[in-house]
């Protein structure tokens, strides 16, 4: 189950939800107020590369006869 994250459009409140489906999006309600005015935010998530590595290379081996 995907989880997302919703504002109130009433009370303003963020919070996320464990959502089935896509079409039970419809049916989230505002824990703190219980309205169902809500829109889902667009957010980041996080990923995990395989081998343990960064996928940022460090600043010296960027540099001339860095390595």
């Amino acid at each position: 189950m995907p989880l997302y994250e919703f504002q109130c459009t009433e009370c303003e409140r963020s919070f996320e939800e464990l959502v089935r489906s896509a079409a039970v999006v419809a049916e989230v309600k505002c824990p703190k107020c219980g309205s169902v005015h809500v829109r889902r935010k667009v957010s980041t998530f996080a990923s995990k590369m395989s081998g343990g590595g960064s996928a940022v290379a460090p600043a010296s081996s960027c540099a001339p006869g860095g390595g």
